[in-house]
This record gives structure tokens, sequence and C-alpha cells, in this order.
């Protein structure tokens, strides 16, 4: 009975971080095209016609409509399907770390706005500043309802990395953009100057297989700039859930501890 009630409890956490899903695909389609994302109706991209109701069930609708449009029969990209269903593992993921507490619901927020963010830097090369501030609440909102670091580590996380991006963008023209610079600076807040250190090395990680995968593919050279924003808000991510754990398991292994 205590498993069922755990598995019934997950899947309304799943259910809940889909439907959270399916709005954050509003916000990748929108809010790169100007247009409000708290206002109008659902609409297919492609012939916008109005959603119905009963075409909004998360990850399923997609499956009943065989990927295709009801009115005008066009593909829907299977990314939306996909971001809903990360929306859900999302959620389950952030409630298995930190239990069913308003620490759950803070990493959850931070991630339903990272997801966003990467898949719009990924499609634009760009970070919007309005999701720069989403992301700065849950931060601030860190401090009073999750275990961490305190005010000052949280003010030297702030420029920790991003101060060294910055200084790095000034003496080598747009190595790192000023989304990146800001995002960092931003995620400092959230995770105090240790974590965001090593958010900051696993996204430099990320990107170095990022580049290394685009040059075996041919698809650029040295010079080629690719998306780092999805690379940094996967570290970050990592850092927020288990950030202490692998520090820990470093020191740890260097003798440290």
């Amino acid at each position: 009975m205590y498993y069922l009630a755990v598995f019934a409890l997950y899947a309304f956490v799943f259910a809940f971080g889909s439907i959270i899903g399916s709005f954050l695909n509003v916000v990748v389609y929108r809010v790169p095209n100007g247009l409000s994302v708290a206002e109008g109706r659902s609409f297919c991209p492609r012939c916008h016609a109005k959603i119905r109701p009963y075409d909004l069930i998360p990850v399923l609708s997609w499956f009943i409509l065989k990927g295709k449009c009801r009115d005008c029969g066009q593909p829907i990209a299977a990314r939306y399907p996909l971001v809903e269903a990360a929306g859900g593992a999302l959620a389950v993921l952030c409630c298995a770390v930190y239990g069913f507490h308003l620490q759950a619901l803070t990493a959850f927020a931070v991630a339903a706005v990272l997801l966003p963010l990467s898949l719009i830097d990924a499609d634009t090369m760009t970070i919007p500043d309005g999701l720069l501030v989403a992301l700065a609440v849950p931060a601030v909102a860190s401090y009073f309802v999750m275990p961490g670091p305190g005010l000052a580590a949280r003010a030297i996380g702030f420029f920790a990395v991003s101060l060294p991006m910055l200084l790095l963008t000034l003496l080598i023209p747009d190595c790192f953009g000023g989304g990146d610079i800001k995002l960092m600076a931003v995620c400092g807040l959230l995770l105090g100057w240790q974590r965001i250190l090593l958010a900051g090395f696993l996204g430099l990680l990320f990107g170095l297989v990022a580049a290394v995968r685009l040059l075996v593919r041919r698809r650029g050279d040295r010079h080629s700039h690719f998306p780092f924003g999805p690379c940094l808000a996967g570290g970050v991510f990592l850092s927020l859930l288990w950030g202490d754990v692998m520090i820990r398991w470093y020191l740890a292994f260097c003798g440290i501890l």
C-alpha cells in the first residue's frame, strides 16, 4: 500500500511537471517571436488554428493526433512532447532529491527556467533577459527555503564565474555571449561561489564535448560559434542537485577530507 501511494504521488508530480512543460513550449515559441506568453490560447504555429482544450493533454495528445495538427494536418515537431515529458521528469527528479518539500519546488522552478532558456539559446543564439529575471526569483527564494551558502558566499558567487567570463570577453571579443555572463551571475546567487565554480567547470566540459561533436561532423571550424547556454544550464542544474556531493567526493579523492 505504501509503495502504491508513493507511485501515485510521483505520478501526480510527473503530471504537474508535464503541464508546466506544456507551458514552457509556449515560452520557447513566443518569447523569441515577441509574443505574450500570458495572453491568447495556444495555436498551431503553421495554420494558427486555436488548439482545442482536449488536444492539450501533455505528451498524450501528440500521440493521439499522430504528431499532426487536427486542422491543417501538418506535422507537429516531436520536441513538443519531449519538452512536456522533460518537465515531468525534472519535477520527479527534484522531488527524489529534495523530498516533497519547498526545496523541491524551488529546484523545479530553476529547472523550469533553465529548460526554455537552453532551447531558445539553441534556436536563436540568444538568452532573453526576461528569463534571467525569472530565474532570479527562485535564486533569491532559495536563500530562505533551501539549505546552502550564506549571503557572503552568494555575493561572491555572483562574480566568481561571471567576472572572469566578462574579462575574457573584453580580451577576446565574442568568446562568451552577454547572456551567458548574466546567466552565471544570477546562478552564482543561487549556488554560492563553490558550486558556481563547479557549474562553470561542468559547463566547460559540456561545451568541449559540443565543440568536438561539431568539428567531427564538419559543421564548423575553430572559429565557429555554438550556443553555450545549454552547456552552462546543465552544469548549473547538476550543481544545484548534487554539487555538494561532487565537491566532497573530489576533496576526498584528493585527500583533502
